[in-house]
C-alpha cells in the first residue's frame, strides 16, 4: 500500500513539474521577441516561347544555374529567316525606287528653274523688241511725212525695219508663252515625282516595319533566361515542337528568398515594414540569416491549421512576409524556417 501511495505521489510531482515547465516555457515565449514558423519560398518565373517551332538545340538542364541572357534552347526558324530575307530584299528595292523618285524630283525642279529663266529672258526680249519697234515705227512715220522729198528706197527701208521689229515682238511674245507652258509642265512633273517619292518612302517604311517584325521573330528563335536563377523544371526535349505561348522552363531566382509567418493580433504592433528579422533553417541550425519585413497583411485571418503560433488564446493572426538575401543559395524553396523579429 505504501508503495502505491509513493508511486502516486511521484507521479503527481512529475505532472506538476511538467505543467510548471510548460507554463514557464509559454511565459518565456510570450515575453520573447515576436516570430513564428514559416516555409521558404522563391520567385519562380515561367519562361515561354512566343513562336512555334521544333527544338533543334536544348542547353537547359534541370538544376543548372543560369544568368540573364543565357540561351536555354533554340528553335528551327527557317520560315522566320526566310521572311527576314524577303523583307530585306523588298527594302533594297524600295530604296532604289525612292532614289529614282528623288532624282526625278531634282530633275523636274531643275527643269522648272530653267523654264523660269527662259521666261525671264523672253520678257526681256519682248521689252527690247517693243522699244525697237517703237523706234522704227516713228522713223517710218517721219519718212512718210516727208512725202516726195523722201526717196522710195528710204521709205521702203523704214517700212521694212518697222515690220521686222513688229515681227520680233511677236516672236518674243510667242517664246514667252512657250516658256510659261514649259514652267507649268515642269511644275506638274515636280508634283508627280514628289508624289512618287512620298509613295516610295511610305513603301520603304512599311517594308522596314516588316523587317523589324521578322527580326523579332528570328530573335525569338533562341529562348533566353530573363534573369539569374536555377532551372527548376524543363518541360521539353530536343526534337519536340513548341507552340506559341507554351512554357518551356521554370526558372527560380534564389538570390533572395521569402518566408511568410503569422503573428497573433496582440503582437501585430511589433511588426512593421523594413524591420529586421532573423531566420533559422532546420537544414542550417548553426547559421543565422538576416532578413527584413517587406509585407504586413492588412486583414486578419484565422490561424491556419499548419501554423503554430505563440498562444492558442488569440485565434486571429496576420501574415508577415520577410525577404532574406540568399547569395550562397543555401536556403531552398520548401525549407521550414523559424523567423524572429529583432
Amino acid at each position: 500500500m505504501k508503495r502505491v501511495v509513493a508511486a502516486g505521489t511521484v507521479l503527481v510531482l512529475l505532472l506538476v513539474l511538467a505543467l510548471t515547465l510548460r507554463i514557464r516555457a509559454q511565459r518565456e515565449a510570450q515575453s520573447g521577441p515576436p516570430g513564428g514558423a514559416g516555409v521558404v519560398e522563391a520567385v519562380a518565373v515561367d519562361v515561354g516561347s512566343r513562336i512555334s517551332g521544333r527544338i533543334v538545340r536544348l542547353q537547359a538542364r534541370e538544376g543548372a544555374e543560369v544568368h540573364a541572357g543565357d540561351a536555354l534552347l533554340e528553335l528551327d526558324c527557317m520560315q522566320e529567316r526566310a521572311r527576314l530575307a524577303e523583307a530585306e530584299a523588298r527594302i533594297e528595292a524600295a530604296r532604289a525606287q525612292l532614289a529614282g523618285a528623288t532624282a526625278a524630283v531634282q530633275t523636274a525642279s531643275r527643269s522648272t528653274v530653267a523654264a523660269s529663266a527662259a521666261a525671264r529672258a523672253a520678257e526681256v526680249r519682248i521689252s527690247a523688241a517693243s522699244v525697237q519697234q517703237e523706234t522704227y515705227a516713228r522713223e517710218a512715220a517721219r519718212v512718210a511725212s516727208l512725202g516726195p522729198a523722201a526717196s522710195a528706197q528710204a521709205r521702203d527701208m523704214a517700212q521694212s525695219q518697222a515690220s521686222g521689229a513688229e515681227t520680233e515682238v511677236e516672236a518674243a511674245r510667242a517664246q514667252s508663252r512657250a516658256t510659261r507652258a514649259q514652267i507649268g509642265v515642269a511644275r506638274t512633273q515636280v508634283e508627280a515625282a514628289d508624289a512618287q517619292a512620298r509613295a516610295a518612302a511610305s513603301t520603304l517604311g512599311a517594308f522596314e516595319a516588316l523587317r523589324d517584325l521578322a527580326r523579332i521573330a528570328v530573335d525569338e528563335c533562341v529562348v533566353r533566361a530573363p534573369r539569374d536563377g536555377v532551372l527548376e523544371e524543363v518541360y521539353y526535349e530536343a526534337g519536340e515542337i513548341v507552340t506559341p505561348g507554351a512554357i518551356v522552363v521554370r526558372l527560380v531566382d534564389l538570390s533572395e528568398v521569402r518566408a511568410t509567418f503569422y503573428l497573433p493580433n496582440a503582437e501585430l504592433s511589433q511588426a512593421r515594414t523594413d524591420r529586421e528579422a532573423e531566420v533559422v533553417a532546420d537544414a542550417w541550425p548553426d547559421q543565422r540569416f538576416a532578413g527584413r519585413v517587406i509585407t504586413v497583411a492588412n486583414e486578419a485571418e484565422f490561424t491556419p491549421r499548419n501554423i503554430q503560433t505563440r498562444t492558442d488564446r488569440d485565434r486571429l493572426v496576420y501574415a508577415i512576409e520577410v525577404a532574406v538575401p540568399n547569395p550562397e543559395r543555401r536556403l531552398r524553396p520548401g525549407m521550414p524556417v523559424q523567423v524572429t523579429l529583432r
